[in-house]
């Protein structure tokens, strides 16, 4: 099974996958999984906290996978962490069962062909340091682009889920309008014309609210039904 949820900010919001809060957890084994829609947090200063909630997180049943938001160390990503394959695309292994699946991949996941692609525009980088808090690598390069367009042809245009953190244009303005397209939104516009997908997940904008088969998510952790 596969299971989805918006940003866990690590430690902020990682407690909605207690099993308090998620007890269904406990019916759950390593072939189950848990997508993290962008902003995991789990890769920031490798701080003693920060290593005591990946260790948590490695010890749940289930199989932890994320795609990158905009609110991630993307230097210690790429410096700590090499690149790997994992059901048929590139990953980040970050613990034994913690992975960061990369942009412009397809997977195939328990039988479900999905294609991720992170990042997003920090709407506050005004706030924040290049290099401490903010990266420029939280948008996508010309070369991520490219991939996702390559791997995207190589399946005919078609899959089954979109994990990304940011919405389409269109729907990011019917969301929140406030928030500023870029290149990425744009990207998604484009591809959303041709891509034929059940379901398009994201998170970013800290809401849950369905718009046709396009889903924002947060606070909740929905069980994938693609029927």
């Amino acid at each position: 099974m596969i299971w989805i949820t918006g940003d866990t900010h690590i430690p902020i919001d990682i407690h909605k996958l207690s099993t308090d809060n998620f007890p269904e957890q406990k019916q759950m084994t390593k072939d189950d999984y848990v997508i993290i829609c962008g902003d995991f947090g789990g890769v920031w200063d490798h701080s003693a906290e920060e290593t005591y909630w990946l260790k948590w997180l490695n010890s749940k049943p289930f199989t932890t996978l994320f795609v990158d938001g905009n609110h991630e160390n993307f230097d210690m990503l790429k410096e700590h962490y090499p690149v790997g394959y994992y059901q048929g695309g590139k990953v980040r292994r970050i613990m034994s069962s913690v992975y960061h699946l990369m942009r412009g991949q397809v997977f195939d996941i328990d039988g479900v062909k999905i294609f991720t692609m992170g990042g997003a525009s920090s709407h506050d980088r005004e706030c924040r340091v290049e290099g401490k808090s903010w990266w420029t690598d939280e948008l996508p390069s010309d070369d991520e682009y490219e991939e996702a367009f390559k791997n995207l042809g190589e399946n005919n245009w078609k899959v089954d889920l979109v994990i990304t953190h940011c919405a389409p244009d269109s729907i990011q303005r019917e969301l929140a309008n406030w928030y500023e397209h870029d290149k990425l939104t744009n990207f998604f516009e484009v591809i959303r014309q041709d891509l034929t997908f059940k379901k398009w997940y994201f998170g970013h904008y800290h809401m849950d609210r369905q718009i046709e088969n396009y889903t924002a998510i947060y606070r909740v952790v929905e069980q994938l039904k693609l029927q």
